[in-house]
């Protein structure tokens, strides 16, 4: 059996999209789980396992509290906004809350003796990379071209110059297209008016909406459309796990990207949709948004080299059927850890 953590695991953001389904994972391991949410955008009822504490990571006289009420040892942390045309255009609603609080998130972390500290990045901050047919290594230059993103960097800056300067170790996760639901049916992404493509196409599949959008279809790629790296939810969850262990068997902190190595176009994605839902979705082509690369691939050699790691779902028509699955669901009537 693999290490467990000393003391409680404190996930903040846990009853939100990915947080729910690591918090899922946790408690299937027998982790004792503490979850914060202000459950602003997450749901009370996808904290499957371990004890709901409702606030927000900005308090630092709840966190303190928290932290030392359940003796944390281990922080892993989700909470955070995520849209990215949002933050461009509330940019200080990120920074405030993408930055700021995780800075008084790492205060009283570093206060209460909190020894390893697990963070949600992304790909956002890479940019656009120079070369977008090579895949995104850990060494490339970070870029962010939006408040998301820099907001997330600038958490990263932060946890690497409290390394430098406390015991605590970390291990920063830079997710790249995360998508699909827990294969169990019992959690999924519940975000209303979400953004992700491949709920969106699920929701249009199901006739939620009228039509999906495809921005740009005259990318210099096989078939025009942009093409982006999708990891499945569960497998994403299961990365944190294994950081967990590699923290607890001494790992130094470290840095690494989350995701297959292997890529699929827009109509790929839709094409998978239309399969797997038996019919074809309406479609809508658009010009091109500013700031989209024309491929998003992960470097994944250093997380397989890192961390005991197996994804287990790295197969579109299985990611696209969870999301199906999980919409399905919500469309009748059924609520995040609830059976219809």
């Amino acid at each position: 059996m693999q290490n467990q953590s000393e003391g409680a695991i404190l996930v903040t953001g846990g009853a939100g999209y990915i947080g729910s389904h690591v918090v899922k994972l946790l408690g299937e391991r027998g982790e004792k789980v503490i979850v914060l949410d202000d459950l602003s955008t997450g749901n009370r009822e996808a904290v499957l396992y371990g004890e709901l504490v409702e606030g927000n990571t900005g308090d630092q006289t709840l966190v303190s509290n928290v932290l030392k009420r359940y003796g944390i040892k281990t922080v892993m942390h989700f909470a955070a906004h995520t849209i990215v045309p949002e933050s461009v255009e509330k940019p200080l609603k990120y920074y405030g809350n993408n930055t700021a609080c995780t800075r008084s998130l790492l205060e009283c972390c570093e206060e209460a003796g909190v020894e390893n500290f697990i963070f949600s990045s992304t790909a956002a901050t890479y940019g656009i990379p120079e070369d977008a047919s090579k895949p995104c290594v850990e060494t490339l230059p970070t870029a962010p071209i939006n408040p998301y993103g820099m907001s997330k960097l600038m958490s990263e800056t932060m946890l690497k110059d409290l390394d430098a300067a406390s015991s605590m170790n970390h291990v920063i996760l830079r997710y790249f297209n995360v998508a699909g639901s827990d294969p169990d049916g019992r959690i999924g992404q519940s975000t209303k008016n979400a953004t992700l493509l491949i709920k969106v196409a699920a929701e249009v599949a199901l006739g939620k909406r009228d039509q999906l959008y495809v921005y740009g279809t005259d990318y210099p790629t096989a078939d025009g459309t942009g093409i982006r790296d999708y990891i499945h939810v569960t497998d994403l969850a299961s990365a944190h796990l294994a950081a967990l262990d590699y923290l607890n068997n001494g790992g130094e902190s470290t840095l690494v990207n989350c995701g297959y190595g292997n890529g699929y176009s827009v109509r790929e994605v839709i094409d998978a949709v239309n399969r797997v839902h038996g019919s074809p979705i309406n479609v809508v082509e658009e010009p091109r948004r500013a700031g989209d690369p024309p491929a998003l691939i992960a470097g994944v050699d250093k997380i397989h080299q890192s961390f005991d790691w197996t994804p287990k779902h790295n197969d579109i028509d299985v990611i696209v059927k969870t999301s199906l699955d999980w919409e399905r669901h919500l469309l009748a009537g059924g609520k995040p850890g609830v059976p219809v």
